[in-house]
Protein backbone atom coordinates (compact mmCIF):
# COMPACT_ATOMS: atom_id res chain seq x y z
CA UNK A 1 0.00 0.00 0.00
CA UNK A 2 1.70 3.20 -0.99
CA UNK A 3 -0.02 4.84 2.35
CA UNK A 4 0.27 3.17 5.43
CA UNK A 5 -1.00 4.79 8.89
CA UNK A 6 -2.35 3.98 12.05
CA UNK A 7 -5.10 5.51 14.40
CA UNK A 8 -5.21 5.87 18.24
CA UNK A 9 -8.71 6.12 19.02
CA UNK A 10 -10.05 8.10 22.49
CA UNK A 11 -13.20 10.05 23.20
CA UNK A 12 -12.08 13.43 22.55
CA UNK A 13 -9.90 12.76 19.86
CA UNK A 14 -8.50 10.24 17.16
CA UNK A 15 -4.67 10.47 16.59
CA UNK A 16 -3.49 9.47 12.94
CA UNK A 17 0.19 8.89 12.14
CA UNK A 18 -0.27 7.72 7.98
CA UNK A 19 3.04 7.59 5.51
CA UNK A 20 3.21 7.52 1.88
CA UNK A 21 5.85 5.23 0.98
CA UNK A 22 6.13 6.66 -2.29
CA UNK A 23 7.28 10.18 -1.16
CA UNK A 24 8.63 9.08 2.19
CA UNK A 25 6.14 12.08 3.38
CA UNK A 26 4.72 11.38 7.25
CA UNK A 27 1.78 12.75 8.40
CA UNK A 28 0.51 13.30 12.13
CA UNK A 29 -2.14 14.88 13.61
CA UNK A 30 -5.07 15.03 15.73
CA UNK A 31 -9.00 14.68 14.75
CA UNK A 32 -11.21 16.51 17.14
CA UNK A 33 -13.73 15.84 18.38
CA UNK A 34 -13.91 12.28 17.69
CA UNK A 35 -16.79 11.90 16.04
CA UNK A 36 -18.29 10.54 12.63
CA UNK A 37 -18.61 13.77 11.04
CA UNK A 38 -15.69 14.81 11.53
CA UNK A 39 -13.62 11.80 10.55
CA UNK A 40 -15.74 11.94 7.40
CA UNK A 41 -14.39 15.39 6.62
CA UNK A 42 -10.97 14.44 7.39
CA UNK A 43 -10.85 10.80 5.07
CA UNK A 44 -12.03 13.77 2.22
CA UNK A 45 -7.98 13.36 1.63
CA UNK A 46 -7.76 10.36 0.67
CA UNK A 47 -10.97 10.62 -2.21
CA UNK A 48 -10.47 8.31 -5.80
CA UNK A 49 -8.05 6.60 -4.09
CA UNK A 50 -7.61 2.69 -3.49
CA UNK A 51 -4.62 2.17 -1.87
CA UNK A 52 -4.86 3.33 1.73
CA UNK A 53 -4.71 1.26 4.94
CA UNK A 54 -5.39 1.73 8.21
CA UNK A 55 -5.07 0.52 11.27
CA UNK A 56 -6.56 0.86 14.71
CA UNK A 57 -6.86 -1.37 18.09
CA UNK A 58 -10.15 -3.05 18.60
CA UNK A 59 -11.33 -0.72 21.67
CA UNK A 60 -13.99 0.99 22.78
CA UNK A 61 -14.88 2.83 19.20
CA UNK A 62 -13.49 0.96 16.65
CA UNK A 63 -17.02 0.30 14.95
CA UNK A 64 -17.59 3.80 13.65
CA UNK A 65 -14.22 4.72 12.72
CA UNK A 66 -13.89 1.53 10.87
CA UNK A 67 -17.35 1.86 8.97
CA UNK A 68 -16.59 4.77 8.06
CA UNK A 69 -13.05 3.68 6.37
CA UNK A 70 -14.86 1.44 4.58
CA UNK A 71 -16.88 3.98 3.31
CA UNK A 72 -14.17 6.35 1.97
CA UNK A 73 -12.51 3.53 0.45
CA UNK A 74 -9.71 3.06 3.16
CA UNK A 75 -8.70 -0.62 4.07
CA UNK A 76 -9.84 -0.79 8.02
CA UNK A 77 -7.29 -3.20 9.94
CA UNK A 78 -8.38 -3.87 13.25
CA UNK A 79 -5.64 -4.89 15.70
CA UNK A 80 -6.16 -6.89 19.05
CA UNK A 81 -5.15 -4.58 21.68
CA UNK A 82 -3.13 -7.32 24.28
CA UNK A 83 -1.02 -8.28 21.34
CA UNK A 84 -0.74 -5.10 19.76
CA UNK A 85 0.46 -4.07 23.45
CA UNK A 86 2.73 -6.93 23.60
CA UNK A 87 4.33 -6.89 20.03
CA UNK A 88 5.22 -3.53 21.38
CA UNK A 89 7.47 -4.93 23.95
CA UNK A 90 9.39 -3.22 27.13
CA UNK A 91 8.91 0.00 27.50
CA UNK A 92 11.34 2.51 27.02
CA UNK A 93 9.62 5.72 26.85
CA UNK A 94 6.79 7.40 27.81
CA UNK A 95 3.25 5.79 26.18
CA UNK A 96 1.57 8.53 24.26
CA UNK A 97 -1.39 8.78 21.91
CA UNK A 98 1.75 9.85 18.70
CA UNK A 99 3.75 6.27 20.08
CA UNK A 100 0.47 4.68 19.94
CA UNK A 101 -0.69 5.40 16.58
CA UNK A 102 3.23 5.09 15.17
CA UNK A 103 3.23 1.99 16.71
CA UNK A 104 0.14 0.77 15.11
CA UNK A 105 1.54 2.38 11.53
CA UNK A 106 4.72 -0.17 11.68
CA UNK A 107 3.28 -2.82 12.55
CA UNK A 108 1.34 -2.73 9.64
CA UNK A 109 3.50 -1.55 7.23
CA UNK A 110 5.72 -4.59 8.50
CA UNK A 111 2.36 -7.09 8.07
CA UNK A 112 2.92 -8.19 11.58
CA UNK A 113 -0.22 -6.62 12.68
CA UNK A 114 -2.20 -9.09 14.68
CA UNK A 115 -5.58 -8.38 13.47
CA UNK A 116 -9.01 -9.18 14.43
CA UNK A 117 -12.16 -10.36 12.71
CA UNK A 118 -14.55 -7.23 11.53
CA UNK A 119 -17.76 -8.75 11.84
CA UNK A 120 -20.97 -7.77 9.15
CA UNK A 121 -23.44 -4.73 10.29
CA UNK A 122 -25.95 -7.35 11.33
CA UNK A 123 -23.96 -9.48 13.58
CA UNK A 124 -22.46 -6.06 15.36
CA UNK A 125 -26.23 -5.62 16.11
CA UNK A 126 -26.67 -8.92 17.24
CA UNK A 127 -23.99 -8.26 19.67
CA UNK A 128 -25.38 -5.09 21.19
CA UNK A 129 -28.58 -6.49 21.50
CA UNK A 130 -26.91 -9.38 23.55
CA UNK A 131 -24.85 -7.20 25.45
CA UNK A 132 -27.75 -5.57 26.87
CA UNK A 133 -29.62 -8.48 27.43
CA UNK A 134 -26.70 -9.79 29.86
CA UNK A 135 -26.64 -6.55 31.25
CA UNK A 136 -30.02 -6.32 32.28
CA UNK A 137 -30.43 -10.19 33.09
CA UNK A 138 -27.13 -8.98 35.83
CA UNK A 139 -28.97 -6.22 36.94
CA UNK A 140 -32.39 -8.34 37.36
CA UNK A 141 -30.52 -10.72 39.69
CA UNK A 142 -28.63 -7.90 41.63
CA UNK A 143 -32.33 -6.60 42.46
CA UNK A 144 -33.50 -9.95 43.62
CA UNK A 145 -30.54 -10.38 45.85
CA UNK A 146 -31.21 -6.66 47.73
CA UNK A 147 -34.95 -8.02 48.41
CA UNK A 148 -33.38 -11.29 49.86
CA UNK A 149 -30.68 -9.22 51.74
CA UNK A 150 -33.01 -6.50 53.06
CA UNK A 151 -35.19 -9.87 54.38
CA UNK A 152 -32.07 -11.41 56.06
CA UNK A 153 -30.77 -7.68 57.68
CA UNK A 154 -33.30 -7.09 59.31
CA UNK A 155 -34.49 -11.07 60.55
CA UNK A 156 -37.26 -11.52 58.62
CA UNK A 157 -38.89 -14.98 57.47
CA UNK A 158 -36.83 -16.14 54.54
CA UNK A 159 -38.72 -15.78 51.14
CA UNK A 160 -36.97 -18.62 49.58
CA UNK A 161 -35.86 -19.22 45.85
CA UNK A 162 -38.82 -18.72 43.81
CA UNK A 163 -40.58 -16.24 45.73
CA UNK A 164 -39.95 -13.38 42.44
CA UNK A 165 -41.43 -15.33 40.15
CA UNK A 166 -45.57 -14.84 39.69
CA UNK A 167 -47.42 -11.91 40.20
CA UNK A 168 -48.67 -13.73 43.39
CA UNK A 169 -45.48 -14.25 44.53
CA UNK A 170 -45.02 -10.60 44.07
CA UNK A 171 -48.08 -9.30 46.48
CA UNK A 172 -46.55 -12.28 48.98
CA UNK A 173 -43.50 -10.51 49.17
CA UNK A 174 -44.81 -6.96 49.33
CA UNK A 175 -47.15 -8.35 52.19
CA UNK A 176 -44.38 -10.06 54.02
CA UNK A 177 -42.45 -6.80 53.77
CA UNK A 178 -45.56 -4.90 55.23
CA UNK A 179 -45.46 -7.51 57.83
CA UNK A 180 -42.32 -7.84 59.13
CA UNK A 181 -39.72 -4.98 57.43
CA UNK A 182 -39.43 -1.48 58.80
CA UNK A 183 -40.87 1.66 56.65
CA UNK A 184 -37.47 2.11 55.16
CA UNK A 185 -36.89 -1.76 54.42
CA UNK A 186 -40.47 -1.51 53.22
CA UNK A 187 -39.40 1.06 50.63
CA UNK A 188 -36.34 -0.77 49.98
CA UNK A 189 -38.78 -3.63 49.14
CA UNK A 190 -40.86 -1.24 46.79
CA UNK A 191 -38.35 -0.16 45.15
CA UNK A 192 -36.84 -3.37 44.24
CA UNK A 193 -40.07 -4.54 42.80
CA UNK A 194 -40.59 -1.63 40.72
CA UNK A 195 -37.22 -1.96 39.04
CA UNK A 196 -37.42 -5.54 38.63
CA UNK A 197 -41.13 -5.05 36.44
CA UNK A 198 -39.40 -2.17 34.35
CA UNK A 199 -36.15 -4.49 33.81
CA UNK A 200 -38.40 -7.54 32.98
CA UNK A 201 -40.88 -5.54 30.33
CA UNK A 202 -37.69 -4.85 28.64
CA UNK A 203 -36.28 -8.07 29.27
CA UNK A 204 -39.26 -9.06 27.00
CA UNK A 205 -38.40 -6.69 24.49
CA UNK A 206 -35.06 -7.52 23.76
CA UNK A 207 -36.01 -11.36 23.91
CA UNK A 208 -38.46 -11.48 21.20
CA UNK A 209 -35.63 -9.25 19.14
CA UNK A 210 -33.15 -12.32 19.64
CA UNK A 211 -35.25 -14.84 18.85
CA UNK A 212 -36.34 -13.10 15.65
CA UNK A 213 -32.31 -12.47 14.44
CA UNK A 214 -31.75 -16.26 15.80
CA UNK A 215 -34.39 -17.42 13.38
CA UNK A 216 -32.82 -15.63 10.39
CA UNK A 217 -29.16 -16.47 10.88
CA UNK A 218 -27.48 -19.59 9.44
CA UNK A 219 -25.24 -20.76 11.94
CA UNK A 220 -27.61 -19.90 15.01
CA UNK A 221 -30.45 -22.38 13.31
CA UNK A 222 -28.09 -25.32 12.56
CA UNK A 223 -26.39 -24.89 16.31
CA UNK A 224 -29.27 -25.01 18.45
CA UNK A 225 -30.15 -27.93 16.25
CA UNK A 226 -27.19 -29.84 16.71
CA UNK A 227 -26.15 -29.08 20.19
CA UNK A 228 -27.78 -30.32 23.27
CA UNK A 229 -28.65 -27.34 25.66
CA UNK A 230 -28.04 -24.76 23.12
CA UNK A 231 -31.35 -22.68 22.17
CA UNK A 232 -31.76 -19.85 20.04
CA UNK A 233 -30.50 -17.07 22.12
CA UNK A 234 -27.07 -19.62 23.15
CA UNK A 235 -26.67 -20.50 19.20
CA UNK A 236 -27.05 -16.60 18.32
CA UNK A 237 -24.13 -15.87 21.16
CA UNK A 238 -21.96 -18.38 19.48
CA UNK A 239 -22.66 -17.49 15.99
CA UNK A 240 -21.86 -13.95 16.56
CA UNK A 241 -18.70 -14.50 18.21
CA UNK A 242 -17.31 -17.85 16.96
CA UNK A 243 -18.50 -17.74 13.45
CA UNK A 244 -16.92 -16.48 9.96
CA UNK A 245 -14.67 -18.36 7.98
CA UNK A 246 -11.24 -19.25 9.12
CA UNK A 247 -11.71 -17.68 13.06
CA UNK A 248 -9.34 -19.94 14.61
CA UNK A 249 -7.31 -22.73 13.63
CA UNK A 250 -7.98 -24.51 16.89
CA UNK A 251 -11.12 -25.10 18.97
CA UNK A 252 -8.72 -24.76 21.95
CA UNK A 253 -8.29 -21.13 20.86
CA UNK A 254 -12.06 -20.46 20.82
CA UNK A 255 -12.58 -21.84 24.25
CA UNK A 256 -9.22 -19.39 25.19
CA UNK A 257 -10.66 -16.41 23.41
CA UNK A 258 -14.37 -17.24 25.39
CA UNK A 259 -12.05 -17.34 28.47
CA UNK A 260 -12.83 -20.90 29.92
CA UNK A 261 -9.44 -22.04 29.86
CA UNK A 262 -7.88 -22.69 32.88
CA UNK A 263 -4.63 -20.59 33.43
CA UNK A 264 -1.98 -21.50 36.25
CA UNK A 265 0.64 -19.07 37.47
CA UNK A 266 3.80 -20.97 39.72
CA UNK A 267 6.98 -20.08 41.32
CA UNK A 268 9.36 -23.32 41.41
CA UNK A 269 6.65 -25.60 42.80
CA UNK A 270 4.16 -23.52 44.80
CA UNK A 271 1.73 -21.87 43.40
CA UNK A 272 -2.42 -20.87 43.46
CA UNK A 273 -4.63 -23.64 42.14
CA UNK A 274 -5.78 -23.03 38.44
CA UNK A 275 -8.61 -20.30 37.81
CA UNK A 276 -10.55 -19.24 34.81
CA UNK A 277 -8.87 -16.37 32.58
CA UNK A 278 -12.35 -14.76 32.47
CA UNK A 279 -11.18 -12.76 29.19
CA UNK A 280 -13.21 -12.42 26.38
CA UNK A 281 -16.77 -11.76 25.75
CA UNK A 282 -18.99 -12.33 28.80
CA UNK A 283 -21.84 -12.72 27.24
CA UNK A 284 -20.91 -15.82 25.29
CA UNK A 285 -19.33 -17.02 28.41
CA UNK A 286 -22.23 -16.44 30.49
CA UNK A 287 -24.40 -18.11 27.48
CA UNK A 288 -22.69 -21.21 26.97
CA UNK A 289 -22.44 -21.85 30.49
CA UNK A 290 -25.95 -22.21 30.99
CA UNK A 291 -26.07 -24.38 28.05
CA UNK A 292 -23.49 -26.41 30.27
CA UNK A 293 -25.85 -26.26 32.83
CA UNK A 294 -28.54 -28.31 30.85
CA UNK A 295 -26.65 -31.51 31.43
CA UNK A 296 -27.52 -31.83 34.68
CA UNK A 297 -30.96 -32.76 33.53
CA UNK A 298 -31.09 -37.02 33.11
CA UNK A 299 -32.47 -36.79 29.72
CA UNK A 300 -28.69 -35.16 28.39
CA UNK A 301 -27.06 -37.09 26.48
CA UNK A 302 -23.82 -36.39 28.22
CA UNK A 303 -25.41 -36.50 31.47
CA UNK A 304 -23.19 -39.19 32.80
CA UNK A 305 -20.28 -37.47 32.35
CA UNK A 306 -21.62 -34.73 33.96
CA UNK A 307 -22.82 -36.59 37.21
CA UNK A 308 -19.09 -37.69 37.76
CA UNK A 309 -17.22 -34.44 37.40
CA UNK A 310 -20.07 -33.12 40.16
CA UNK A 311 -19.56 -35.97 42.10
CA UNK A 312 -15.88 -35.43 41.91
CA UNK A 313 -15.60 -31.91 41.99
CA UNK A 314 -18.87 -29.96 42.47
CA UNK A 315 -21.87 -28.64 39.59
CA UNK A 316 -20.17 -25.72 39.11
CA UNK A 317 -16.93 -27.39 37.61
CA UNK A 318 -19.38 -29.80 35.78
CA UNK A 319 -21.29 -27.29 34.12
CA UNK A 320 -17.94 -25.79 32.91
CA UNK A 321 -16.37 -29.03 31.73
CA UNK A 322 -19.76 -29.22 29.69
CA UNK A 323 -19.56 -25.22 28.46
CA UNK A 324 -16.13 -25.92 27.17
CA UNK A 325 -17.51 -29.21 25.21
CA UNK A 326 -20.35 -27.30 23.73
CA UNK A 327 -17.30 -23.96 22.73
CA UNK A 328 -15.54 -27.04 20.84
CA UNK A 329 -18.05 -28.12 19.06
CA UNK A 330 -19.79 -25.40 18.22
CA UNK A 331 -16.25 -24.15 16.63
CA UNK A 332 -16.14 -27.28 14.32
CA UNK A 333 -19.81 -26.72 13.22
CA UNK A 334 -19.23 -22.88 12.87
CA UNK A 335 -15.94 -23.49 10.86
CA UNK A 336 -17.77 -26.34 8.67
CA UNK A 337 -20.17 -23.73 7.77
CA UNK A 338 -17.48 -20.66 6.61
CA UNK A 339 -19.05 -17.49 6.42
CA UNK A 340 -22.25 -18.87 5.70
CA UNK A 341 -22.66 -19.19 9.51
CA UNK A 342 -23.00 -15.52 9.62
CA UNK A 343 -25.47 -15.47 6.84
CA UNK A 344 -29.05 -14.72 6.61
CA UNK A 345 -30.97 -18.15 6.92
Amino acid sequence: MPIVGGLDIHRKQLTFDYLDTVTGEVMRGQIAPADRAHLRAWLVRFAGRDDVAFALEGCTGWRYVAEELAAAGVAAHVAEPADTAFARGRKRHAKTDKTDSRHLRQLLAEGRLPECWIPPSHILECRALLETYHDLRAEHTAWVQRIHAVFFHQGAPALGEAALRTGRDLQAVRAAAACHLSPAGQLQVDTALDMLAALEARLDVLRHRLLAAARHLTGAKVLAARLYGVGPVTGLALTCWLGGAGRFSSARKAVRFAGLDVTVWSSDRKGPPGRLSRQGPPVLRWAVYEAGKTHARPSAPDHRYYAQVKDRQDGKRAALSEARKLLRQACHILAELGDDAVSAA
